[in-house]
């Protein structure tokens, strides 16, 4: 394996066509190619509007199997150009089991490994749990042909628990997938706090895990625009940011808040190494100390 990979960072706006989503998101994926990126990864749920901001039935008629459709597509520009993809699916596993899926295609088009999202919310405007059942494979690192992909999902990325065990698997970086947004009324007043607590949580996954990590947002304005039928109010404003981050945390690639970016960084396994040397924060864990993690809360209720 090489002591370096190119990460390309996707980050982009989703209409209601779905066909046409994944049409611009292979040309993305193309475009990131030629400019040189080895491991692509798209935003969550990018081949409709984040649907998930009503709770409607009809909509689990969008899932679709994996191996399906959009992995088929994405599949064959993997193979043809000779790159890893990470790809978000609204699964359909098995009649009324439904997932939110990540696909991790290798530079031949095979599926190299899947993860189902583990945390799965339930806000307003983001009502996952009506949709989505929470994953059961554990966290995961897939080995590509370019690199240990550690493969997380947006709500996913609050949970430092979630980020540790990925990395432990022997992630090099931390892969996050995201729909993630301001409800318009609030951004004046909670806008810039809510965008700052959300890029210092992985950044801080980066620092105390010793890897990189990338958020893979979308951009624009939505009001859950599927099937025909939008969701009632104001819709969500997806706030963009897109960041590629090295081991220390550090910002290496930054997308705007409101346009349609690649981002293109390196993975460079020596900076890894160089970091954990310095400041071994694997090295000192206190692994025998630590078996009250797996308690709700420690308080005896």
């Amino acid at each position: 394996m090489a002591d370096a990979f190119r990460v390309g960072i996707i980050q982009m706006a989703c209409s209601p066509d779905a066909d046409e989503n994944l049409r611009r998101a292979g040309e993305f994926v193309r475009e990131a190619a030629a400019g040189g990126a080895q491991v692509i990864c798209l935003p969550e749920l990018f081949r409709t509007q984040y649907f998930c901001q009503r709770e409607d039935a009809s909509l689990f008629d969008l899932a679709e199997p994996v191996p399906g459709p959009t992995t088929q597509y994405l599949g064959e520009i993997a193979r043809a150009e000779g790159v890893a993809v990470v790809a978000s699916v609204f699964e359909k596993r098995a009649p009324g089991v439904y997932h939110n899926t990540l696909a991790v295609l290798d530079k031949d088009g095979s599926l190299a490994g899947l993860y189902r999202k583990m945390h799965i919310p339930d806000d307003p405007l983001y009502y996952e749990k009506f949709y989505f059942t929470p994953g059961d494979l554990g966290f995961q690192a897939v080995e590509t042909a370019f690199g240990s992909l550690g493969t997380l999902v947006c709500w996913d990325q609050w949970y430092p628990e979630a980020a540790r065990l990925t990395a432990l698997r022997g992630a090099q970086i931390l892969l996050y997938p995201t729909a993630i947004g301001w409800h318009p009324a609030e951004k004046e007043r909670y806008g810039p706090v809510q965008l700052d607590a959300w890029r210092t949580m992985q950044r801080a996954h980066a620092i105390a895990n010793g890897v990189y990590v990338a958020a893979v947002n979308r951009v624009g304005h939505e009001t859950g625009n599927v099937l025909g039928k939008a969701a009632s109010g104001a819709g969500l404003e997806f706030w963009g940011s897109s960041f590629l981050c090295d081991p220390f945390g550090q910002v290496v690639a930054e997308a705007s808040a409101d346009r349609e970016q690649i981002l293109l960084g390196e993975v460079q396994l020596g900076r890894i190494e160089e970091v954990r040397r310095n400041w071994p924060f694997l090295r000192d864990r206190r692994i025998d100390s630590y078996a009250a993690i797996g308690q709700r809360l420690l308080d005896g209720k």
